[in-house]
């Protein structure tokens, strides 16, 4: 398995999915959304499994981009605007090589194992 877990340190559910991999001595990449946030073809490999962009932003999300996001039209406008503003990306996305999930989903890496 190769696990990355992009998050914050502020989100409940991403120390959450960082505790769940520690228990069970499963090794994972941290990567801060806040600092870092993601690269264009991270972002992309994240949209390929979970199929839908909506999904990726933050539902507590507040502000103008925040708002802007919901009405633009085209997934290319919304991708441009994630990778230009992280903080609207949902936490934690958790990805397992082209597999992914968006927030605290146990059940799903189960399957991963």
């Amino acid at each position: 398995m190769n696990i990355q877990i992009f998050g914050r340190s502020s989100s409940f559910d991403t120390k959450k999915a960082q505790r769940y991999f520690k228990e069970r001595r499963i090794n994972f990449q941290y990567i801060d959304l806040d600092s870092k946030g993601m690269s264009r073809g991270e972002l992309t490999s994240v949209l390929a499994a979970v199929k839908d962009i909506d999904k990726l932003l933050d539902p507590k999300a507040k502000g103008d981009n925040a708002t802007l996001f919901r009405y633009l039209g085209s997934v290319d406008e919304k991708q441009a605007k994630l990778l230009e503003f992280p903080r609207l990306i949902a936490a934690p996305v958790v990805r397992n090589g082209r597999l992914a999930t968006v927030g605290y989903c146990p059940d799903v890496w189960k399957t991963w194992e």
